[in-house]
C-alpha cells in the first residue's frame, strides 16, 4: 500500500455518511473519535476516509482547516500499518474532539492509538 490519499480514498458520498453515523460504530482515543462502518464500494481501495473538526471550539475556518490537514497527513503516513492485512471495504470519518490545538506529533500518536482499538474490535467480531 502506498502513501497516498488519492480521490479514490476519500469518503464524499453523502448517502455513505449519512449511513455512516447512524449504523456505524465508533473508537475514542482522545482527542480523536473514529467511526467506522464495514461497506462496500465499486473502486479498488480497502478504505474510504474523510475528516472533520467542529466549530464549536474552532471558530476560524482557518483553525479548523490546519487540523483537518494534520489528521490526513496523519492517516496518509499510516495507513499501511492499518490496513495491510484487512479485506474486507470500510468507511471512516475521523472526529476531532478535543478543545486546543494540537500538534502533529500529538493526532499522530492518538490516531495510531485509535486504528489499533479499531483493529482489536474487528478482530473480536
Amino acid at each position: 500500500m502506498n502513501f497516498t490519499y488519492g480521490k479514490k480514498e476519500k469518503l464524499k458520498s453523502k448517502k455513505l455518511i449519512d449511513q455512516l453515523f447512524t449504523e456505524g460504530q465508533s473508537v475514542s482515543a482522545y482527542p480523536l473519535r473514529i467511526i467506522y462502518l464495514e461497506t462496500s464500494f465499486d473502486e479498488e481501495v480497502v478504505a474510504k476516509t474523510g475528516v472533520s473538526v467542529g466549530k464549536r471550539y474552532f471558530k476560524k475556518a482557518v483553525d479548523r482547516n490546519r487540523i483537518k490537514r494534520l489528521l490526513r497527513e496523519a492517516y496518509r503516513l499510516n495507513k499501511a500499518n492499518y490496513f495491510n492485512n484487512i479485506t474486507t471495504q470500510y468507511a471512516f470519518m475521523v472526529l476531532y474532539i478535543g478543545k486546543d490545538k494540537p500538534s502533529f506529533t500529538q493526532i499522530e500518536t492518538q490516531m495510531n492509538k485509535a486504528f489499533k482499538k479499531f483493529l482489536n474490535a474487528e478482530a473480536e467480531k
